[in-house]
């Protein structure tokens, strides 16, 4: 069993790693302000590869391993994670579209997906329908010329600020078989935005409801088969929920770096606080914490690249246990800052705020659980 990367991989990270340092790093605070981000910069993105990333290559795709994504992920992560975490909710969609799509959607929508000149973004949630995803009443009507949907999607990231929309909608009757996927493209008519959402981190994504009032859509522009949305829509969380478990890996790992240096800086009772065994102790811990997580999640990445029958288990346990670890981590790296921790210019604090979230999306931690516990029970 080899743990190393190959030097394909570690060239892979160490590009990513240079782009969020020279382009996003930088910019990060200014860019939470503004609550933002500049479309110039997915261009630039995907200019190495990032547009699509696991879209295959036979498609214009990079055709990487999902394990090789969570290396970008990861990497990028360490400028900035809500940036990082953006860019793979555009590349779930851009993967769901290369395999379920006809030839002529794929030949359609990829290739300005793929260059980011099309940003994209995942409707699924809604106001009353969240962990239980299969219960979503937004409503796709078949007409003579296509479809038309009506209902609200719920903190939607990219909402009003994306150039199309892949939305979950019930085409027939109740539970999961009677979801079908769409592709709605902004302005499309029947199309409208609710108000930013003020949030405790991501700020930097634009987040609003998704409205659709009788939204006119093609016949064309249905993904796959009707009745297939919900399955289309859970084979991408696997994959998602190890992208957002690199995200907080690679930012509590940004802020363990930075807390060792200011530890070699600040002085108490007249040395460094590194020299403290107490101190010294969280650190270690800190350092074995994350050291499991990026392990734990290397295998998951693994089992669902090799098809593992367990393969969502997996990534269902590397996601809970490594946004966790990861959110432990952030927090003892702002205690360790002190006072210095809580203000803005030194970056913790938003690491902090930014990690909240991914005990949350791709499903929350308790779901995770509850994927692990079947499981178990249904393999004893």
């Amino acid at each position: 069993m080899d743990f190393a990367l190959t030097e394909e991989q570690t060239a892979i990270f160490d590009m990513a790693a240079a782009f969020g340092a020279d382009r996003i790093a930088p910019h990060a605070r200014q860019w939470e302000a503004e609550g933002t981000i500049p479309k110039e910069l997915w261009t630039d993105i995907a200019e190495l590869g990032f547009g699509g990333l696991y879209v295959s290559e036979a498609s214009g795709g990079a055709g990487l391993t999902r394990l090789d994504a969570t290396l970008v992920f990861e990497a990028l992560s360490r400028s900035c994670a809500s940036v990082a975490a953006f860019l793979s909710i555009h590349n779930m969609v851009a993967r769901m579209i290369d395999t379920y799509g006809s030839d002529e959607m794929k030949a359609r929508l990829l290739p300005d997906a793929i260059a980011m000149k099309t940003v994209l973004s995942y409707c699924l949630t809604e106001p009353g329908s969240g962990s239980d995803a299969a219960a979503l009443r937004t409503r796709a009507e078949k007409t003579n010329e296509g479809w038309l949907l009506t209902g609200v999607k719920a903190f939607i990231s990219g909402g009003g600020y994306s150039d199309a929309y892949l939305v979950m909608a019930r085409s027939g009757g109740d539970g999961p078989g009677g979801v079908s996927a769409f592709f709605v493209e902004d302005g499309s008519e029947g199309l409208s935005f609710g108000g930013l959402e003020e949030k405790m981190g991501w700020k930097s994504q634009p987040t609003r409801q998704v409205q659709l009032d009788n939204c006119d859509i093609p016949a064309a522009n249905i993904l796959g088969n009707e009745g297939d949305g919900f399955k289309y829509a859970m084979s991408g969380l696997d994959g998602g929920r190890l992208n957002i478990a690199a995200c907080s890996l690679g930012a509590a790992q940004a802020a363990l770096d930075q807390t060792l240096a200011y530890m070699g800086e600040r002085k108490a009772f007249g040395k460094t606080i590194d020299q403290f065994q107490a101190l010294q102790f969280k650190l270690a811990e800190t350092e074995i914490e994350l050291e499991a997580s990026r392990t734990f999640l290397r295998h998951a990445a693994w089992a669902l690249d090799t098809g593992q029958p367990d393969a969502t288990k997996r990534c269902a346990m590397a996601k809970a246990f490594v946004t966790e670890a990861a959110s432990r981590a952030a927090d003892t790296c702002l205690q360790m800052h002190g006072g210095y921790g809580y203000l803005a210019d030194y970056g913790v604090e938003k690491t902090v705020r930014d990690l909240r979230v991914h005990k949350i999306l791709e499903g929350t931690n308790e779901i995770m659980r509850l994927i692990v516990a079947r499981d178990m029970l249904k393999t004893r």
